[in-house]
């Protein structure tokens, strides 16, 4: 027999889970956006996706709600919204209808998102060698998605047309995925310290990344997904220069 306690669950306890289906309903919305043309609504509900992303492990660690069926409904969620929904969009924006062979760049990409998720629920829980700063195995799929489509944040900003360069695009998304998969070790939020005298510039730089967020918002991605690309670069050629020596 259970008792009354074990037959109820405090609602907080759902809190992460709801945060997952939020986060989740974001990414079948954007595919539905994608289907009637409407790219930036897509592309805004991909971004909300991934802003909240982290959310969910948070709350669950806060409230020590973690749960296996949590984990996997997390992974399952990131698997629709960054690897199988920015793959629909770029291909319905700027490959569909150029050439025949386009889908391949989009099937690299999403099977590379899903590989790596996979990659990652094995290895959840293995602890990180000893002096060995919290990293990312390869670019996680949130950043991948970001990544992904800078070049559609680039074309409605108004910078350059991605639509002219299918080519190009194509084997830029595949080279996304390829780093998704790849053993590089990538920047962590957990990793990032600042010193206590500079925090006040953290403070003013969020003011200015709100602004932005309701001015300019297509700018505010292109110099995200452009900062967050250097940083992968740098880390790349980090990786190569110990790689060989």
């Amino acid at each position: 027999m259970l008792r009354r306690d074990d037959r109820t669950l405090p609602i907080l306890m759902l809190l992460p889970n709801l945060v997952t289906i939020t986060g989740l309903c974001a990414g079948l919305t954007a595919i539905r956006f994608i289907m009637v043309g409407r790219f930036d609504l897509a592309a805004m509900l991909i971004v909300f996706a991934a802003a909240i992303d982290g959310l969910d492990g948070l709350i669950a660690r806060r409230l020590n709600a973690q749960s296996s069926f949590g984990a996997e409904l997390d992974s399952l969620s990131d698997f629709l919204n960054f690897g199988v929904t920015p793959g629909l969009l770029v291909f319905q924006y700027a490959l569909a209808g150029t050439y025949s062979t386009s889908w391949i760049f989009v099937l690299v990409y999403t099977i590379c998102g899903c590989l790596r998720l996979a990659r990652f629920n094995i290895n959840r829980d293995t602890p990180l060698p000893p002096g060995t700063k919290p990293h990312f195995t390869g670019v996680p799929a949130p950043g991948g998605a970001l990544l992904a489509l800078l070049p559609v944040f680039m074309s409605l900003q108004g910078l350059i047309d991605a639509r002219d360069f299918p080519v190009a695009y194509g084997i830029y998304l595949a080279l996304v995925g390829l780093m998704m998969t790849s053993r590089i070790p990538t920047i962590s939020p957990k990793s990032m310290r600042i010193p206590r005298d500079k925090a006040i510039f953290v403070l003013i730089g969020t003011v200015i990344v709100i602004g932005l967020l309701v001015t300019r918002f297509w700018l505010l991605m292109v110099l995200v997904g452009m900062v967050y690309l250097v940083v992968t670069g740098f880390a790349i050629v980090t990786y190569l220069r110990r790689w060989r020596s």
